[in-house]
């Protein structure tokens, strides 16, 4: 079964932001837009490139009034290692949620339970706790987080235009369609 259109399940959670620790919960994501990033684990390979590159994107998430979660199994100790000790993960700026009890990754169904690690999902989460977006694969592709992004603004531009659908490519100030018998067998 598909998690979209589901409401993400109740969790607790520690981040390391902004040289602190803070708790996140799904109440204190409530009424705004997330996205939620999972990888492996601290102190590997494609994780630090693919955070980096959020990094690099996340004031523009913010002028959406996204915020970014990145969570993997690892700790929060180790979230702020590898943040203090790391030039690429030393640039995030959102929170970094530790999900050693692997409730976080159960919940949205990445977890690989034989390694006690996540794949790398991603899933955009709108004000009201649905799941919009959602996109799993294996843990030696790297996502992009400018692809990230263009979802975003398609998930909140369907959001604000109920009956509208933005087509493959389709980029902020694109055209979009209306579904109706008029459009069947015209594109």
């Amino acid at each position: 079964m598909s998690l979209i259109n589901t409401q993400i399940k109740p969790f607790k959670a520690t981040a390391y932001h902004n040289g602190k620790f803070v708790d996140v919960s799904d109440e204190s994501v409530a009424g705004k837009w997330s996205v939620f990033v999972f990888y492996p684990a601290d102190f590997t390979f494609v994780c630090p490139t693919e955070l980096e590159d959020l990094a690099d994107q996340y004031a523009e998430f913010q002028k959406l009034g996204v915020e970014i979660y990145s969570v993997s199994t690892d700790t929060h100790f180790s979230h702020k290692a590898w943040h203090d000790t790391s030039a690429a993960i030393g640039k995030v700026q959102y929170p970094m949620i530790a999900d050693p009890t692997q409730v976080l990754s159960r919940n949205f169904e990445v977890l690989i339970e034989e390694e006690g690690m996540a794949l790398r999902g991603t899933f955009v989460v709108n004000p009201e706790g649905e799941i919009k977006v959602m996109e799993v694969h294996d843990n030696g592709i790297g996502r992009v987080a400018s692809e990230l992004l263009r979802k975003v603004k398609a998930a909140q531009y369907i959001a604000a235009h109920p009956g509208e659908v933005c087509p493959a490519k389709w980029e902020e100030g694109a055209a979009t369609l209306t579904p109706s018998l008029d459009l069947v067998g015209k594109i």
